[in-house]
């Protein structure tokens, strides 16, 4: 008997979802490739190859999609019919809502995110060789290089692996990725917690409580309890779960999980990625701007001052972090719903309301300056100064709260991979000269 089906009867009503609905997208992936697989559906030329493969399209990602006009969609719903349609225990989605329509592609009632909550509560007691190796690791060492190292120690307990090794179908190997899964990200903020406390406080970090929806648990972990946070918790970990398949950490963890690493391997592998100063370094960045603008323009900002602030950093050859992004062509929905929080929970932040004057002049001094294809803010220009408001300073420790929020996205996506039965990666690589030759052919 494989291990994971007995522990699956107390999340019966998700596995059951899931089934009906891998069924049927394995009779369209197979239809797809039968009666579609030589269709071309896109133009790989040198540039592409020689910068990222920026815009290429190779991958297949269920769970969002991103638009260079709507911004990102989750299982095609927008964020604001995200916040309208997912339950939350005040305004802003619960996580658990935002993973429930990830795995299944369907809004979930009350009573399935509930079940999920309490199911996520119950799987978040971290073990005991994971808890040894996060206490014996050194202050200085960076949270991200901490979390990866936790992570990794996690695959010692892996469903897939012992159901891999007792010789499990290939068409259920979804099943115990699954059961990692759903055991990873309700570890994940206890971990992130214990790093904190580690790293800042006093070491001492609170049990989290069946009662609590995981931003809750967290919230309090990381030791705070105004309800506030928590639900900038909620709105924070629901908006960076997930941003298509290209970027570096989804990617990574897509890659790493088609070789059929365990789930933990495959996702201390993308938060490695994350780590990187181009990937989810931007926000600390973004905010360590925007408190050097402060200090510059005081507490009664105006729009002029900010004007030529931007037009000084552009002019000394930098540029102004938090706005433009690689696929997005609008101002990212994302910041949007950040600055609408901050107008609903918050009166008194100067830095929330230079945020919101640089909304105004930014663009336009971007589109002054001949930079005009994207002028506009990202995720990153608004959530550093809300974490930076309510007392979360610690800028290392940013990426870390991306990485367990990117972990609904990453280990979704893998189950996916797992239901579909994806192949290994493996894709063509060029030399410079192979390259040469074929564009001497033209």
């Amino acid at each position: 008997m494989i291990f994971s089906r007995a522990n699956f009867r107390r999340i019966s009503t998700l596995k059951q979802i899931m089934e009906a609905k891998i069924a049927e997208s394995r009779q369209r992936l197979t239809k797809l490739k039968k009666d579609h697989g030589n269709v071309p559906i896109d133009q790989v030329t040198i540039d592409q190859v020689v910068r990222g493969m920026r815009g290429m399209k190779a991958l297949l990602t269920e769970t969002s999609r991103l638009d260079p006009f709507k911004g990102i969609t989750f299982r095609g719903l927008s964020i604001p019919e995200c916040q309208q349609r997912l339950h939350g225990k005040y305004r802003e989605p619960m996580p658990e809502s935002m993973y429930w329509l990830l795995l299944t592609g369907e809004v979930p009632t009350f009573d399935q995110v509930e079940e999920l909550r309490g199911e996520l509560a119950k799987r978040s007691q971290i073990p005991a060789h994971t808890l040894d190796l996060l206490n014996s690791l050194p202050k200085h060492m960076h949270p991200m290089t901490q979390l990866s190292m936790g992570v990794l120690s996690l695959g010692a307990e892996s469903e897939f692996m012992k159901a891999y090794d007792a010789g499990v179908k290939k068409s259920e190997y979804w099943i115990s990725t699954l059961e990692d899964s759903l055991s990873l990200v309700a570890k994940l903020p206890g971990m992130a917690a214990i790093i904190y406390n580690n790293v800042y406080k006093d070491g001492k970090t609170c049990d989290p409580s069946i009662k609590y929806d995981l931003s809750e648990n967290f919230g309090r972990m990381l030791g705070f309890s105004d309800n506030n946070f928590f639900e900038l918790m909620r709105l924070y970990l629901t908006i960076h779960c997930d941003h298509e398949g290209g970027n570096v950490s989804s990617h990574t963890t897509h890659l790493v999980g088609s070789a059929l690493s365990d789930v933990y391997k495959a996702y201390s592998a993308g938060l490695n990625g994350l780590a990187g100063p181009l990937h989810g370094l931007a926000n600390q960045e973004c905010l360590k701007w925007l408190l050097e603008l402060w200090k510059v323009v005081g507490d009664n900002a105006e729009e002029d001052s900010i004007a030529v602030y931007v037009k000084e950093t552009l002019k000394n050859g930098k540029v102004v972090p938090g706005y433009g992004h690689a696929v997005l062509r609008v101002t990212d929905p994302r910041f949007l719903v950040q600055m609408e929080f901050a107008k609903k929970s918050i009166d008194d932040c100067p830095l929330c309301k230079i945020v919101a004057l640089c909304y105004k002049v930014i663009p336009r001094v971007l589109k002054e300056h001949g930079k005009a294809q994207n002028p506009y803010p990202n995720v990153d220009a608004h959530s550093g100064a809300l974490l930076y408001y309510y007392g979360l300073r610690e800028f290392e420790f940013y990426t870390v709260l991306f990485g367990v929020s990117r972990a609904l996205g990453c280990t979704a996506s893998t189950i996916w991979d797992r239901a579909l039965m994806l192949p290994i990666e493996r894709p063509a690589s060029m030399t410079m000269e192979g390259l040469e030759e074929f564009a001497a052919k033209e």
